[in-house]
């Protein structure tokens, strides 16, 4: 007889201790009805509201729970990174704590895990509670990045998916500091399903990823896989160049046609300069971000550092 699988949920947070109580509650209702074994691994992202404390007192009582405890914040990235290496599932699921993510949707992600997939990513069939500014910018990053890095990122999928124990190996040899998962889950490759749901409301609490935050994650994510800003400022610099020559002429043409036109030259010729300086600047800037990027991974820190792991200190 098969043993039964194990399915482990991976739950990064920042202060969230109005919305654990019912996450847990969902989740333990969903495989009240499946013959899975599972584990709800809570990764503790650096909490100072005492949602870290629920959580261990869950662990004591529940022996379904695990708490993971990061030094302090390191960003979700690399909170969900902390929680892969610790999974012991024969699937990983991975989802937010703010109950957007329905647990409801994980029945369906595991069926289509057990016909041969060995990723299912949940597709955002609608997303309530979000503004139009920022439903417009994720639209325009995700085609961005898929026209950027080649890596077949699916449109309106965030950081829920279920990930196959071969999966999760592979994503554990991938030690980069600057990580965007959902893209590293795609660029690995496997058999990819996606499956479709409506994200709701967050239910307690303000968002952990404003659209400045947001933001940052995408210039992280284009950055990590692709180096075509570097092409395009190569290409910006061609191009301003040959305006500058277009110039020149225009202006040897003007100096001869009509001599006294030229003084009045000056506005236009700071005009370009400064347009030229801008253009430096901002290709050193673009540069300086790849070349920093090379000094962080140059020194080979942890990704993370762990507090407490309640898999070896329980009672």
């Amino acid at each position: 007889m098969n043993q039964p699988k194990t399915i482990t949920i991976v739950v990064p947070f920042l202060n969230e201790k109005d919305n654990l109580p019912v996450l847990l509650e969902r989740v333990q209702g969903v495989f009240a009805a499946r013959d899975e074994n599972w584990e709800l691994l809570l990764v503790d992202d650096g909490s100072t509201d005492g949602s870290a404390e629920w959580a261990l007192e869950q662990a004591r009582q529940n022996s379904h729970v695990r708490v993971l405890r990061l030094s302090r914040n390191f960003g979700h990235q690399l909170a969900i990174t902390a929680g892969l290496d610790r999974a012991d599932g024969d699937a990983v699921v991975v989802m937010d704590a703010d109950l957007q993510d329905p647990p409801e949707t994980i029945g369906p992600m595991i069926d289509k895990w057990r016909e041969g997939y060995e990723v299912v990513y949940a597709i955002r069939r609608s997303r309530a509670g979000e503004t139009w500014l920022k439903k417009f910018l994720a639209a325009g990053f995700y085609r961005i990045f898929r026209w950027l890095a080649k890596v077949n990122v699916p449109m309106d999928a965030g950081d829920f998916r279920l990930v196959d124990r071969c999966v999760v190996d592979v994503l554990k040899e991938i030690r980069e500091l600057h990580r965007f998962m959902r893209g590293l889950t795609c660029w690995v490759g496997y058999r990819q399903v996606s499956v479709e749901y409506d994200r709701a409301a967050r239910y307690a609490g303000e968002t952990k990823y404003p659209v400045w935050k947001s933001a940052r994650l995408a210039f992280d994510a284009i950055t990590s896989f692709s180096a075509s800003p570097l092409r395009w400022i190569a290409v910006l610099g061609v191009g301003v160049c040959m305006v500058a020559v277009l110039w020149v002429l225009y202006v040897m043409v003007q100096a001869v046609v009509n001599p006294g036109s030229m003084e009045r030259g000056w506005a236009s010729i700071i005009a370009v300069m400064v347009f030229l300086g801008g253009v430096q600047l901002v290709g050193l800037g673009m540069l300086g971000q790849y070349v920093s990027r090379i000094f962080e991974e140059g020194k080979r820190r942890p990704l993370y550092l762990v507090r407490l792991d309640t898999k070896h200190n329980r009672n």
